[in-house]
């Protein structure tokens, strides 16, 4: 059976079985047959391929990793574990978001600490000024996901306040170009920060604050799914979400 999926990124990624073959050092032949007759490569020029088009490895050949395979790669995406938020170094945020040269990404409720942090919205402002993406999303104030949070950390009606008082700090910020500040009204079961292909994910725990609960360092691997998922999830809920008014 053709592999269709090898067959379109070519096309996407605007390039030739020949230039590819070339890219991973194989005969022209050799890829042909991997589109037309569905034949899988050695590993090392599945790796070879994925990393070329920048595509996920799994995606480009289902099945071909054993569960084992996706384990190990997909626990070389884990950085660093953190105990708690406030366990995480100053400088670990800083080199996320200053590394970024195409998308930062902020998925939280509130998120307060970010918008109060001088340095960070500078940092964001000089990274929009330069082309990069940068998209935050915080929880809407009045939606019943956040009035739950809110109760289930005891600020009850805190959290709420909390938004909006980060919202008024985005607010010289959301005058940029290249900076989109949504509300989402989802369960949220992570805080993301994103630079590019690294991640600090938060997660949350019931009772407990979110500068609390641990935080994973995540850094995308080809051929590893961690990462994705979560990168999969942050563009669910952005496309869901409602854009804030300038």
């Amino acid at each position: 059976m053709a592999n269709e999926r090898l067959r379109v990124a070519l096309l996407e990624h605007g390039t030739t079985i020949d230039v590819l073959a070339e890219a991973v050092q194989v005969d022209a032949k050799t890829v042909e047959r991997w589109i037309t007759q569905g034949r899988v490569p050695y590993r090392k020029h599945r790796f070879a391929v994925a990393r070329f088009l920048g595509m996920e490895e799994a995606y480009l050949w289902p099945g071909a990793l054993t569960p084992q395979q996706t384990a190990a790669v997909s626990e070389s995406e884990i950085v660093a574990v953190y105990p708690h938020r406030w366990a995480v170094p100053k400088d670990t945020w800083g080199r996320l978001f200053s590394a970024a040269q195409q998308e930062i990404g902020v998925l939280v409720y509130s998120g307060i600490f970010i918008a109060q942090d001088t340095g960070i919205m500078r940092l964001f402002a000089e990274k929009a000024e330069a082309g990069v993406r940068v998209r935050i999303l915080l929880g809407d104030p009045d939606c019943a996901e956040v009035a739950q949070r809110g109760a289930d950390e005891g600020v009850n009606d805190g959290m709420a306040a909390q938004i909006r008082t980060a919202l008024f700090l985005y607010r010289s910020l959301r005058q940029l170009d290249g900076v989109e500040v949504r509300l989402h009204d989802t369960i949220l079961y992570n805080s993301i920060y994103r630079g590019d292909d690294q991640l600090l994910v938060n997660t949350h725990v019931y009772g407990r604050h979110a500068y609390d609960a641990p935080v994973m360092h995540l850094r995308k691997v080809t051929g590893g799914g961690m990462v994705t998922t979560y990168a999969e999830s942050f563009e669910a809920v952005w496309n869901r979400a409602v854009p804030v008014e300038s």
